[in-house]
């Protein structure tokens, strides 16, 4: 991996932001599904960033969210082209291009690039993480009661609204207050920033978590799939992070409920 030249890659994917920003692209606008946006968007990055690594990195494999992914390579870059498509369409303006670097399932590299104000969150395994240029410290270890969880109910699956939502209740009377931005990426990263303390998900994409998932870990921050398993990244995971505290908040109410034993009104 020293090979790689990382520097190159980052600029690469901070200028996806000219596609993100041309407003004609973001009007076609397709459906995958119910609530599942995809725009011009999401497929001009993943064209231009799939040619862009294939220069820089040709021996290296792809898998994107907006790609055929039937044969995955053990050393591949992982792509969001954009994270948080619906916030996109609608202009929340909270979406980012996520990019990892995983080589035999550990992911080595990633960067998380949020176009609209050009924060940038980098980790390369063992040397750290990085704001706009400057060294992440710890995430700050909050009392639960001090702590601003993220949760996703995800817009595509709302038959699993009720657990969602019933956890989100449970959580919130725990912590200082919830909130959903809808962007995985940006809300793991948020949590190594100490702007959030921990999120949780019940199904994600690994193209969702898997650059932002170096980024918390480079922070101290802990993660598991839903079942307190350890993530991985080549199918849909749940996903359950935080600051010590809240992770382990967030693992007794998950199990709880998903054990049956939670109180119900």
């Amino acid at each position: 991996m020293n090979t790689i030249n990382f520097d190159k890659v980052i600029d690469a994917v901070k200028r996806t932001k000219a596609i993100v920003l041309d407003k004609e692209l973001k009007q076609h606008i397709s459906m995958k599904g119910d609530a599942d946006f995809v725009t011009e968007v999401d497929f001009r990055i993943s064209s231009f960033l799939q040619k862009e690594l294939a220069v820089l990195t040709p021996e290296i494999g792809f898998m994107s969210e907006e790609e055929d992914n039937t044969a995955i390579s053990p050393t591949r870059w992982i792509l969001d082209p954009i994270d948080g498509t619906t916030n996109l369409v609608y202009e929340y303006n909270m979406c980012s291009v996520s990019l990892a670097l995983c080589v035999d399932e550990v992911i080595e590299f990633g960067v998380v690039y949020n176009p609209f104000n050009d924060d940038t969150f980098i980790a390369y395994r063992g040397k750290g993480a990085f704001f706009n240029g400057e060294k992440m410290g710890p995430a700050p270890d909050r009392e639960p009661e001090k702590c601003i969880i993220e949760f996703g109910a995800g817009s595509t699956k709302k038959y699993m609204a009720d657990l969602a939502f019933d956890i989100g209740k449970d959580v919130f009377v725990h912590c200082l207050d919830l909130r959903r931005i809808c962007s995985s990426a940006l809300s793991v990263c948020y949590v190594a920033a100490g702007r959030l303390n921990g999120y949780f998900e019940k199904e994600i994409k690994p193209w969702d978590y898997a650059a932002a998932t170096l980024i918390l870990r480079e922070c101290g921050g802990y993660m598991s799939d839903w079942y307190g398993s350890e993530i991985q990244f080549i199918k849909p995971s749940g996903y359950v992070c935080g600051t010590k505290k809240a992770f382990r908040l967030l693992r007794e109410i998950i199990d709880k409920h998903e054990n049956g034993t939670a109180d119900r009104p």
